[in-house]
């Protein structure tokens, strides 16, 4: 008799343990699970920190001028009234490169 309790109670450990190793709700599942709540914690975390900057940026746009202007001035190129617009155009790195070396030339053909 008691070997049959023994028996039975073992089949019982052995059945759960499979249950508890494989299956619907088995470690691996709950391991899979965290992985991904910590995926999406990240995610969440990131997407937190971006609504906050754009929630500063636009009530900086509501009640703050020079946003506003500053957004004109480089996103629409508008200048202010009165103001004088000057633009530096740098030459190109092989026209710059070229004109020393024709001065250079002049030079030793002793023309000025």
């Amino acid at each position: 008799m008691l070997r049959w309790v023994a028996l039975i109670l073992l089949l019982m450990l052995i059945g759960l343990q499979l249950k508890l190793w494989s299956g619907a709700g088995s470690m691996r599942d709950v391991d899979s699970l965290r992985i991904a709540v910590k995926k999406q914690g990240d995610e969440n975390d990131r997407l937190t920190q971006r609504n906050q900057a754009l929630g500063a940026d636009v009530q900086d746009l509501k009640h703050g001028d020079q946003a506003v202007e500053a957004r004109a001035r480089t996103e629409l190129g508008l200048i202010k009234p009165g103001e004088t617009f000057y633009q530096v155009v740098e030459a190109p790195a092989a026209a710059s490169s070229a004109q020393p070396a024709a001065a250079s030339t002049a030079v030793q053909a002793g023309q000025p």
